[in-house]
């Protein structure tokens, strides 16, 4: 991932709304969510939805199938793990560093 892609990225999950959509479809993992299950689960007008959806794929955040008259979105893991990769790059300037529990009981 360069920095141009994890700028779309972040600039994507950067609305409360399309960080719902992301983490939904990430809870859901490989089988994905359909628009109108996902408008449900986030109580969200779909047209918004839609164009939240849209932003997310923009991004590359997302893919999208059609099974006959449905589409799934579904989380595009590979991405989001690339993205996680370039933000922790250069951590601790190259040395191992420990950021495990202990670091998410300190916030």
């Amino acid at each position: 991932m360069n920095e141009k892609q994890a700028v779309s990225a972040l600039g994507a999950l950067a609305h409360p709304q399309r960080l719902r959509v992301f983490r939904a479809l990430v809870a859901a993992g490989p089988q994905g969510l359909t628009p109108s299950v996902l408008a449900a689960q986030l109580d969200s007008a779909r047209n918004t939805l839609s164009f939240h959806l849209k932003g997310l794929s923009q991004a590359q955040l997302l893919t999208v199938e059609q099974q006959g008259r449905n589409l799934i979105y579904r989380a595009d893991f590979a991405r989001m793990n690339a993205l996680l990769g370039y933000l922790t790059e250069h951590c601790c300037q190259g040395a191992a560093c420990e950021v495990g529990e202990r670091a998410r009981t300190d916030c």
